[in-house]
């Protein structure tokens, strides 16, 4: 059978009902990192509009890890309580739910005495000159990884999204433009990376779906590119399940935006290391992402400021594309005109 935006999509053992993605964006609405009455509405809208698989966004490993002092965290026993209340919430509705994973790294801009990184090079002319992490910096932050991601299980979240992308603190490790290192972590730019997954790996059961998100460019000379990403993530396609596929992010860069942009960086990345790969980048139309579903260029699309503006996109381009799926019966009229 020919894979659709609304057909199946198994990740393991984990079956999502249709191949559309909410990525996960910070809503800077947290005190303390603790999930509120806004969270809870921001994702239950979107497990009712149909969404497949919800991203729950960046949630701090650590409170000094937070991009901003309204970030969601992870980082303590106290924030399960509030995300299983959410989790429990959009499952309800059919909704299956992942969690981002990250530390901000120099991008940080909560308040705390110092921020760290692979190198001591600020992100930006305005912004702070962060600290070198030392290898006890290193190994703490992994535990930080392997402890956020027992909290998630203990939420109930079915998976689990490592956040390397968009220069924070892995995706620093990553690009040699903020990793000028001399050690092993220098050497192998994926060493943070793979000890992070193995760290996280060892928390989970066995067959617990563990997704990546990804800068697959870094716009910049010198910096990442497809060809790069491919020889880095390579050796640690077995750690991993699920690609999500990114760019930018790791240094201020000019980049060329329209519909689909980012979708040729999944497509190289999904055939050259044989995995499954979300892709999107300003996605507003159906047709478009279910022919891109269909020509397995991606195995699944994702969307951001679409579902901000249209939380029941989902269901409305099911009526574009002429599919009968089953919605909340309190909304059964909007599938006829």
């Amino acid at each position: 059978m020919k894979q659709t935006l609304f057909s199946t999509w198994n990740i393991k053992d984990l079956e999502i009902k249709n191949r559309i993605v909410m990525a996960p964006m910070d809503q800077y609405s947290a005190e303390n990192g603790m999930i509120n009455q806004w969270h809870h509405t921001h994702y239950l809208t979107r497990a009712v509009g149909q969404v497949g698989l919800i991203i729950v966004e960046a949630s701090a490993v650590s409170a000094d890890g937070r991009i901003s002092n309204q970030d969601l965290g992870i980082w303590s026993d106290e924030h399960i309580e509030g995300l299983a209340c959410v989790v429990k919430a959009c499952k309800h509705y059919g909704a299956k739910m992942a969690i981002q994973i990250g530390h901000a790294g120099r991008k940080c801009e909560c308040e705390c005495e110092e921020i760290i990184a692979p190198s001591p090079i600020a992100f930006s002319k305005d912004s702070k000159i962060p600290r070198e992490m030392s290898l006890n910096d290193i190994q703490n932050t992994i535990q930080d990884f392997a402890n956020a991601a027992q909290r998630a299980l203990k939420a109930g979240f079915d998976a689990i999204e490592i956040h390397a992308a968009h220069g924070y603190l892995v995706s620093e490790f990553l690009s040699p433009l903020s990793n000028r290192r001399h050690d092993s972590y220098g050497k192998d730019r994926a060493l943070f990376l793979r000890e992070i997954l193995e760290a996280v790996k060892s928390v989970l059961p066995k067959d617990f779906p563990l997704m990546i998100r990804i800068s697959a460019r870094d716009y910049i000379d010198g910096g990442n590119e497809i060809e790069d990403c491919i020889k880095l993530l390579s050796p640690l396609k077995n750690l991993f399940d699920v690609l999500d596929v990114s760019t930018g992010g790791v240094i201020e860069a000019s980049i060329k935006t329209y519909p689909g942009y980012q979708i040729e960086c999944a497509r190289i990345l999904k055939e050259a290391l044989e995995i499954s790969c979300i892709g999107g980048g300003l996605i507003t139309e159906a047709k478009m992402a279910n022919k891109l579903i269909q020509s397995n260029i991606i195995d699944s699309v994702f969307l951001a400021r679409e579902l901000l503006r249209n939380p029941y996109w989902s269901i409305q381009a099911a009526l574009e594309l002429g599919v009968d799926i089953e919605i909340s019966k309190q909304y059964e009229r909007a599938k006829y005109f």
